[in-house]
């Protein structure tokens, strides 16, 4: 797949792509007459950083995984703390939303109780 074709489908800029590839996060991408040729491993790639990307996962830290990854099976152990550290993290995230969501619920209630008091 041609990279303006990999842009299309994941929704991503042609130059973030070129970025990825220059930083290491995405690695050997197939060229064909010096074009490159996007193969189904370079776009699993792109799946697994663009899904960490939207949710807050740095760059650096998805870096330091694919480097261990690419490193083989030896770091697998090292590559799992990783993800359950980010786990944590988008857990805490997580909760610190539903708060805030709780928080805006019962604003928009009392605004609501306010109306509707206001008709009586």
């Amino acid at each position: 797949m041609k990279i303006s074709e990999v842009s299309q489908k994941y929704n991503l800029t042609t130059d973030t792509l070129r970025y990825y590839e220059k930083i290491g996060l995405l690695k050997d991408v197939p060229r064909s007459k010096g074009i490159r040729d996007y193969d189904d491993k370079s776009c699993q790639r792109i799946e697994f950083i663009k899904c960490m990307r939207e949710a807050g996962v740095e760059i650096q830290l998805l870096k330091q995984y694919f480097d261990l990854y690419d490193l083989g099976p030896s770091t697998v152990s090292a590559r799992k703390a990783l993800l359950q550290q980010q786990r944590e993290r988008l857990l805490e995230k997580q909760r610190n939303i539903q708060q805030t969501l709780e928080r805006l619920n019962y604003k928009i209630e009392m605004c609501e109780e306010e109306e509707n008091h206001g008709k009586i």
